[in-house]
């Protein structure tokens, strides 16, 4: 079997998503019902984390385990990626010593560049640019909940991240619309975008963005990585929070998500996530479910 990589949301069609949901589902009932399930018997994945994670780690070790697989933790601390070792004699010799290899990094290139010389499928746990776990996730959780997305809106407010991106690239897959509400200077970088925009649209005041949303979506205001610069988006981010004044704005069955971790009284109020509207903890627990699939399709393929 060809070796496929799952580095950005666009690296799979339709089709794949569309199998891989209804696996997710059927695997998601499995785990409700308490019913062994151990494809991956014998088989090792790979968690790599040049970034600290909490979901991540947890939701793809759990997910390992219960497919009957082993996952073993490393992070720049405790491996030769953190005293220079080259990321491409890194990745042929845990590819040689495993199935399937998780990578969460920073800089996108670290993971192409990994996925370039793995023998094994590399999943994107989370780069600067792209987290298509995570959007995958919420994707999953919106069909849960209200059924197709296709023709949908959905509405992101803040900061331009790899959530975004990520989003960007789900609404040309399932066709939907994204509402993308930045503020400026935290801007859409146009080069990571593909050149059709027609399944987004830019407004500069993010109330009107929420207008007639199917769900509203939204991030901390400064991600990993950005850190130092956290007092200077606390005041450019004001008034890119989600309440229940922007959720008026939303259609009335709108749902909303957030991949966590929140700050309440950020970027969103307490009563928004913690309101009859939000999905946040469907969503966390939805990426052991996807994820799991996910894993199955990569080592196993279709079943």
């Amino acid at each position: 079997m060809t070796i496929k990589h799952y580095l950005q949301f666009s690296d799979l069609t339709l089709s794949e998503y569309e199998y891989l949901i209804e696996r997710a589902r059927i695997i998601k009932q499995k785990f409700k019902n308490y019913e062994p399930y151990h494809p991956l018997q014998d088989r090792t994945l790979v968690m790599v984390f040049e970034k600290s994670s909490t979901r991540t780690r947890l939701s793809f070790e759990a997910g390992m385990h219960q497919l009957g697989g082993t996952a073993i933790y490393l992070n720049t601390r405790d491996s030769q990626l953190g005293r220079g070792e080259p990321i491409e004699d890194a990745a042929q010799v845990m590819s040689r010593m495993s199935d399937i290899i998780m990578v969460r990094t920073f800089g996108h290139d670290i993971i192409e560049r990994f996925a370039a010389y793995s023998r094994v499928p590399v999943i994107n746990g989370l780069t600067n640019e792209h987290h298509p776990c995570q959007v995958f996730a919420d994707v999953f959780t919106f069909i849960e909940h209200r059924g197709s997305i296709k023709g949908k809106t959905v509405t992101w407010i803040g900061d331009a991240n790899n959530m975004l991106y990520s989003w960007l690239q789900a609404a040309e897959v399932f066709d939907f619309h994204v509402n993308v509400s930045t503020p400026k200077g935290y801007d859409i970088d146009y080069r990571l975008v593909s050149s059709d925009h027609s399944h987004f649209t830019h407004f500069d005041n993010p109330a009107d963005a929420c207008e007639g949303a199917h769900l509203v979506t939204t991030d901390v205001w400064t991600s990993m990585g950005f850190e130092e610069e956290n007092a200077v988006r606390k005041k450019a981010f004001a008034s890119w929070n989600v309440d229940t004044d922007k959720m008026h704005r939303a259609a009335p069955d709108a749902l909303f998500m957030h991949c966590l971790p929140a700050h309440r009284g950020e970027e969103v109020t307490a009563e928004v996530i913690d309101g009859p509207q939000s999905v946040v903890w469907d969503e966390a627990e939805n990426r052991l479910h996807v994820q799991k699939a996910l894993l199955e399709y990569l080592v196993k393929g279709t079943v």
